[in-house]
């Protein structure tokens, strides 16, 4: 019979134990891991059982509730949880000695002093040059002696550190409920940026004492941690740790020692005691037979080839080099970088940069030059790694922005420079990192020097760090150039404002979109005005802003009446937000009548859902608008996933084009007179804005490309993008270390072309996405003498074409417009595993494959009746295109 329990005066509810009586329990410690809804009969995992002896040593001659709790571990053992033939268990024919060591056996049989002040362990003494794990261990035991027999909250220190600790007292049963999400511990842990690309996480521990006439006769804990990927909830692990402590026998024991002092007891016992944290310390075990940076490197390298990139073997090694890159010194980081050739150094940069070590970042830093233009494709990887980055710290953007200020060789790196700022002010400042000082001179060096800036180009540079950052403050700034600025200045600071969540959207926002899209105080092109309508329609419209834009629908530009339409039909099709203000407004004949409701012209706008899911959806929409005269303005492609909480804009291609009306003698449209000649395709990935490139650039620019074309398509990203990261390491109540590792690589090579027959009068613009994607995820609990877990792989690849044909010899012109994705391979495979240090190995895998049929997505029913037309008329000639 354990603690007595006093109620009597001068005694707080804490355990008191009787004097001269050797309490024998019966203890097991047991981990499982396995997939989230799985059985626990079959998961992997191992025991620790013991018997454990307890005895009191001193109590405080002053204070009945201060006492001296001597506690040994005896008899240990190691099994399997679950029951394993004798060919699949590792333990066989092992005693314990050779499965933990003599060394380690011998330390975690050594007894441990705790002083108990209220039920409260006030110090744990153990012997200081124990190895960490066997500590952690006893921790772990000594932990569960702390109760409090009233019902109550409050913080409580244990093996998991500092955390709000809840009684519940009912009766014979005590039940502790331990909240993991406060306990203040110092311990690994990053995530992804964005809440859709993240793990999602939950931890539980509960400890059930049940007493007998005031005695403790059993103790149950149990923690429970589960991890789960937020974009494919199938894809997780959970595990699962629990306690027992069972009273066998009480027998006569040694007296106590005669002491006023703890100090003077601890002394008389064994001066070597020394007071230690009952919080667990940190220990990692040692990997001895794991590769050097270079030797995984070697193995991994084939994978790597450019002409590889698209497959899920480079995403798989990708994540892999990341791993290994995160345990490495600068110098080995250094050492491959130096020693490799230029076809796979842009891979090697995209993995040491997402690494986001102090490491792989002062390498990769030390090896860049950015004074050297000849190193341009590496510099440009490294800063788009940068701005994909999961975790930036405030580090990263202060060496940023000393290099922006600095001598930087090639302009389009120093404008990317800005633009990852742009994005590196914003992910610091979601994560409540506005006031650092590198973010805070980051935003105000970009703020300065765009009010500051004469140039078109510095203009631009900087609307495009606004676009990433997505600052409040710099709202009437973009309001500035949206409604002043000269077209592409205007077009580019209208798509940064639309970025906002429409939150920050305020009246005055509102009033300026407005009196662009209504050309109230000056004339503004058609990509400019339709940009003001959709923030209008997309933040919430008041009754006389929908009915306004409804009017103006037939004294627009031609083929802008019909994109306008389009987008109103869009809104009503996909349930928009404002589809009920838009279904009221067309109520009033004025605003829908037939002859507002037939406008021809081939723009148009549509979205659809590619998935619909219990996890996420995703959505794409298309659309596309054109000059008068048949030649692309416009074309925008988007790619958005969301889930109940949260929406990420996963790909966005837009290309845009100006002044190419005089290569067929077309009359430009009002207002679009004096454009120069221009081309080019802009692109968000991952919330990221990229650097836009130029296709042709001026009508000399324009006719030598036409003459030199070649119809291949040019790329506007291409290489490996870590997509999510996450890391959480985890002190188990019962000792062990655990950890749960989630990434996901993406092989991408986006890539856009506009081609233009003037024989056929016929243009096509065409985007390719090629995307190959890995995910790994290893959930592992690490005892120095055992290793359990369960590894998660998943790999896919496919590819989103989107192809616009204009054929512009007549009027209303024809466009086909279509959006197709291949047949997707679709792998996943799980295998959960123990393993000691000696090789000795049990694994259980479960795989599966399976093929995603390729896809046409649908848009309008208008727009299947033309490719009718086009595709057949095409298939009638033939002919090259120049």
């Amino acid at each position: 019979m354990l603690f007595v329990f006093a109620f009597q005066t001068g005694h707080t509810t804490g355990p008191s134990l009787n004097n001269d009586k050797l309490y024998k329990f019966a203890y097991s410690a047991e981990v499982y891991v396995d997939r989230v809804k799985a059985s626990l009969q079959k998961s992997a995992g191992y025991r620790i059982s013991s018997g454990v002896d307890v005895n009191l040593l001193w109590r405080n001659p002053d204070n009945d509730d201060d006492q001296l709790i001597k506690i040994t571990m005896k008899d240990v053992q190691v099994e399997n949880v679950n029951e394993r033939p004798a060919a699949k268990n590792i333990f066989k024919g092992k005693n314990t000695e050779k499965i933990i060591g003599k060394e380690y056996l011998e330390a975690l049989q050594r007894p441990i002093v705790i002083e108990l002040v209220r039920g409260k362990v006030k110090t744990f003494y153990s012997y200081q040059n124990e190895p960490g794990f066997t500590q952690n261990i006893k921790r772990g035991l000594a932990s569960l002696f702390q109760l409090q027999l009233h019902s109550g909250s409050s913080p409580e220190v244990d093996i998991s550190g500092k955390c709000n600790t809840t009684y519940h007292v009912r009766q014979d049963q005590v039940t502790k409920i331990k909240d993991l999400d406060s306990c203040e511990i110092e311990r690994k842990r990053f995530t992804s940026h964005n809440r859709i690309l993240d793990v999602g996480t939950k931890g539980t521990s509960a400890t059930v004492y049940v007493l007998e006439d005031s005695f403790i006769k059993s103790i149950k804990a149990e923690e429970n941690f589960v991890f789960v990927l937020n974009y494919r909830r199938k894809t997780g692990a959970k595990i699962v740790s629990k306690q027992r402590l069972e009273l066998k026998s009480v027998q006569a024991g040694m007296g106590l020692i005669a002491a006023k002092q703890v100090a003077g007891v601890i002394k008389t016992l064994d001066p070597n005691y020394v007071a230690m944290p009952l919080e667990a310390e940190p220990v990692k075990s040692e990997c001895k037979k794991c590769p050097s940076l270079s030797e995984h490197w070697q193995s991994i390298r084939e994978h790597m080839h450019p002409d590889r990139l698209s497959k899920p073997e480079a995403a798989k090694s990708f994540l892999s080099f990341i791993q290994n890159i995160r345990k490495a010194t600068k110098e080995e980081i250094l050492k491959i970088i130096k020693s490799e050739n230029k076809e796979f150094l842009p891979q090697i940069v995209d993995a040491v940069t997402s690494a986001q070590t102090p490491e792989s970042l002062e390498a990769v830093l030390e090896f860049l030059d950015f004074k050297d233009a000849s190193t341009f494709i590496l510099q440009e990887r490294f800063l788009y790694a940068c701005g994909f980055a999961s975790h930036p710290s405030e580090t990263l953007l202060k060496l940023l922005t000393e290099k922006f200020k600095g001598d930087v060789a090639n302009e389009d790196i120093r404008e990317t420079v800005v633009i990852v700022m742009g994005a590196l002010i914003r992910k610091l400042c979601d994560r409540e990192g506005c006031k650092l000082p590198a973010v805070a001179e980051a935003k105000r060096l970009i703020l300065n020097r765009l009010e500051k800036a004469t140039k078109d180009d510095n203009v631009r540079m900087y609307l495009l760090a606004l676009k990433n950052a997505l600052l409040p403050e710099a709202i009437p700034l973009l309001l500035k150039y949206a409604e002043s600025g000269e077209g592409p200045i205007s077009s580019l600071a209208a798509t940064a404002l639309q970025r906002y969540d429409p939150s920050f959207l305020t009246k005055e926002v509102k009033e300026t979109m407005n009196r662009i899209y209504h050309q109230i105080r000056r004339v503004h092109e058609k990509t400019v005005r339709t940009t003001a309508a959709a923030i209008i329609l997309n933040s919430n419209p008041s009754y006389m802003e929908v009915k306004n834009i409804l009017l103006s629908i037939g004294e627009l530009p031609m083929e802008m009446n019909k994109y306008m339409l389009s987008m109103i039909q869009d809104i009503l099709h996909f349930e928009m937000p404002s589809s009920k203000t838009v279904r009221q407004v067309l109520k009033d004949m004025r605003a829908h009548n037939y002859d507002r409701f037939s406008k021809m012209g081939s723009s148009s706008a549509y979205t659809g859902y590619i998935t619909r899911g219990p996890d996420v959806s995703s959505t794409y929409s298309l659309d596309i608008l054109y000059s008068g005269s048949g030649i692309l303005r416009r074309s925008n492609v988007n790619i958005h996933v969301f889930d109940r909480h949260t929406e990420l804009h996963a790909i966005q291609v837009v290309i845009e084009a100006q002044g190419l009306e005089s290569i067929i003698a077309a009359t430009p449209d009002e207002g679009e007179e004096n454009l120069d000649s221009f081309a080019g395709m802009s692109a968000i990935l991952f919330d990221f804005q990229l650097r836009p490139v130029t296709f042709f650039q001026g009508y000399g620019d324009l006719m030598s490309k036409m003459l030199s074309a070649t119809g291949d398509p040019m790329n506007v990203v291409k290489g490996l993008v870590l997509l999510t990261d996450f890391l959480q390491e985890i002190q188990l109540q019962s000792g062990p270390t655990a950890s749960a590792e989630f990434m996901a690589g993406l092989a991408i090579d986006i890539s856009g072309g506009m081609e233009f027959s003037l024989w056929y009068r016929e243009s096509k613009t065409n985007v390719k996405n090629r995307v190959a994607m890995f995910i790994a995820g290893n959930t592992e609990v690490d005892s120095f003498f055992v290793k359990t877990g369960m590894e998660t792989t998943l790999e896919t690849e496919t590819s989103l074409d989107f192809i616009s044909t204009v054929q512009f010899s007549q009027y209303p012109f024809l466009v086909c417009m279509q959006m197709d994705r291949v047949d997707s391979p679709f792998r996943t495979q799980m295998t959960k595993y123990e393993s000691l240090p000696s090789g000795r190995r049990y694994t259980a895998r479960r795989g599966k494959a399976a093929t995603l049929a390729g896809n046409e997505y649908p848009l309008h029913q208008e727009n299947s009746n033309m490719c009718k037309r086009v595709i057949g008329a095409k298939s009638d000639s033939a002919g090259s295109w120049f």
